[in-house]
């Protein structure tokens, strides 16, 4: 039998299976035809959320009481302030660190600035970041009424990507953070996928999955250089800008990436 033959054959027992397959499941009851793309598995593993919205599986970073989760960046204990239920800058005292390392994160915060902006505009308006892995920044700014470059306001990743909107409340209230950020993946030295981050700013889409295109510099061009899970950090940019409610999930952590 030669090969056009063989092919003809295969294409036609092809179609005879499919005839049968079709024929067998117009036989079924409209539940047993249900079933057939019913996935049972893996079952998500139940998380529960408390009554400040926290969820179970989470990990607190900062509780209201003490910032034993934080360290300096050489590794001191911190002497930001902590009053009632937050912590503020402590301006001069430099950044601090999460003492965990972190790589793909749900992350939770919320801020506010001072209302005594007297004198104060553009990115001097009680200027902070949180930086993903030490590297990538978040900016956080007052930019209620308040303006300066677009790539550098609050919600953008800094001097990067600028936000879809400006969700900012009013200078001196609380503001929110939900961030998703998706680690750098490396193979040796080669950059296999950048980072990502999708922001919600008060609720609001601010940025959608947008890329990272490297570690974000004040001066100069982003790159890319190898790197596994790092702390986040938190920047003393001189001003009194406040946290409360700190809390992340690890998602698909990649540990000894």
């Amino acid at each position: 039998m030669n090969m056009k033959k063989n092919i003809s054959l295969l294409g036609l027992i092809a179609s005879s299976i499919a005839s049968y397959v079709a024929v067998a499941d117009n036989a079924l009851e409209p539940w047993q035809q249900a079933q057939k793309t019913e996935v049972w598995s893996p079952v998500p593993k139940i998380v529960s959320v408390n009554a400040n919205h926290v969820p179970s599986d989470a990990t607190i970073l900062f509780d209201g009481t003490d910032l034993s989760s934080w360290e300096t960046l050489k590794g001191g204990t911190v002497s930001w302030a902590v009053t009632d239920d937050y912590f503020t800058v402590n301006p001069g005292m430099g950044d601090i660190k999460t003492k965990q390392s972190f790589c793909d994160v749900q992350l939770h915060f919320e801020w506010k600035t001072p209302t005594n902006v007297s004198g104060m505009k553009g990115q001097q308006r009680n200027n902070s970041g949180i930086f993903f892995q030490q590297r990538y920044e978040i900016q956080i700014l007052d930019s209620y009424q308040n303006e300066t470059y677009a790539n550098g306001q609050v919600g953008s990743v800094y001097k990067q990507t600028i936000p879809l909107v400006n969700a900012m409340k009013p200078t001196g209230e609380w503001q929110t953070y939900d961030i998703i950020y998706t680690a750098p993946r490396f193979n040796e030295e080669k950059l296999i996928t950048p980072g990502y981050v999708t922001l919600l700013h008060n609720g609001v889409l601010a940025q959608n999955h947008v890329e990272i295109q490297g570690k974000t510099e004040w001066i100069g061009a982003p790159s890319y250089k190898k790197h596994g899970c790092a702390p986040l950090q938190l920047q003393d940019h001189g001003n009194l800008v406040s946290f409360r409610n700190v809390w992340l999930r690890e998602l698909n952590s990649i540990n000894g990436q």
